[in-house]
């Protein structure tokens, strides 16, 4: 392994980064890649007509639509249907969900607004308290939830109680998931039980469906990219800036020591991820955690380097047919971006 006292190597290991209540709460706005998101900038597929309608429907949920037509003056006005305080973006990942939610943000004209993604807003619960969190949120114009997911009675209670406290107190939602809000906990425990709050919290919402092709997909083979260890040292030595450089079980194991609201720290000032001898991942547990860092350094948009099994290839087959399948799925179309994305920032 590349000498630790290097000045351009760094150990995600090594970290073990502290986050408080305040400063996570000053962090949810939108990821760098969306700071100029626009719905101009939005590049819609003309063979999925679903992707222009959505983005005309979002217009006009954050003020940007044209005005809805008034009839002549004998003319009985067209009764319009009742507007619900949140729209739920619905759609395969790589769709362009996250642009679209990112422009709501910057579109809408709001004193206060927030982004953030399930789990910074789970953790911000965690670290300053249900109520301290539900005061703090509250008054807020408009509140954006990237990638809803309900994975856990508990994350399913307190989501549905936050959200129902701020909605009624004229908060705005924005959410996007792969999943239909009344289908939330499908696969991943006993949904049943949680019926009532789950249908209570879709009736917040518009679900606007979203269709189309990966967009990460389009240019690439959809694979990731393996080095050999003559190859990542070479990356490594190029790379500029500070690169990490770590064993793949090793920041698995420590993944587990971090909580999943400090993983974006761990990249803090990392211009390469470099993942040593990946393998497998059987445990549930793990893969998840691997999950939820992949997704903090996809928004962070930092490259992967990585050797041993292909990082399209670490998720167990019998965990892609699981109840998480399409977060897997969605780590998978990420990692295999970032692994490209490496390549073609060493290219000459």
């Amino acid at each position: 392994m590349t000498d630790t006292n290097s000045q351009n190597v760094a150990h995600l290991t090594a970290r073990e980064p502290v986050v408080t209540g305040p400063e996570m709460l000053a962090s949810l706005v939108p990821p760098p890649q969306f700071d100029g998101a626009t719905f101009e900038s939005y590049r819609s597929d003309d063979a999925y007509p679903s992707q222009a309608e959505a983005k005309e429907l979002l217009q006009r949920f954050a003020g940007r639509g044209a005005p809805a037509k008034r009839g002549g003056l004998f003319s009985r006005a067209k009764k319009e249907p009742a507007v619900k305080p949140g729209v739920y973006l619905d759609g395969g990942f790589g769709v362009g969900k996250t642009h679209l939610l990112a422009s709501i943000y910057h579109a809408m004209p709001a004193r206060r607004k927030y982004f953030g993604s399930f789990i910074e807003y789970t953790a911000l619960v965690g670290a300053l308290g249900y109520k301290n969190t539900v005061d703090l949120l509250r008054g807020s114009d408009l509140l954006c939830i990237d990638e809803f997911e309900l994975d856990d009675p508990g994350d399913t209670m307190v989501m549905t109680r936050l959200l129902g406290e701020l909605v009624s107190s004229g908060t705005k939602l924005a959410a996007t998931s792969n999943t239909p809000p009344n289908a939330l906990g499908e696969g991943r425990f006993a949904a049943q039980d949680f019926l009532r709050e789950i249908h209570a919290m879709s009736d917040s919402f518009e679900t606007i469906r979203i269709d189309g092709v990966d967009f990460r997909q389009r240019a690439l083979d959809g694979k990731a990219v393996v080095l050999d260890e003559t190859a990542y040292e070479r990356e490594l030595a190029a790379a500029e800036g500070t690169a990490s450089d770590d064993v793949f079980g090793d920041v698995v194991r420590h993944l587990a020591k971090v909580h999943p609201s400090r993983y974006i720290r761990l990249i803090d000032g990392i211009s390469l991820v470099g993942l040593r001898d990946v393998h497998v991942l059987t445990d549930q547990s793990e893969a998840l955690r691997f999950v939820a860092f992949v997704d903090r350094v996809y928004d962070a948009q930092v490259p992967i380097i990585a050797t041993g099994v292909s990082l399209d290839q670490v998720f167990a087959e019998e965990m892609l047919g699981g109840g998480y399948r399409k977060k897997y799925l969605r780590a998978i179309s990420r990692l295999n971006a970032l692994t490209h994305s490496a390549q073609l920032q060493s290219a000459p």
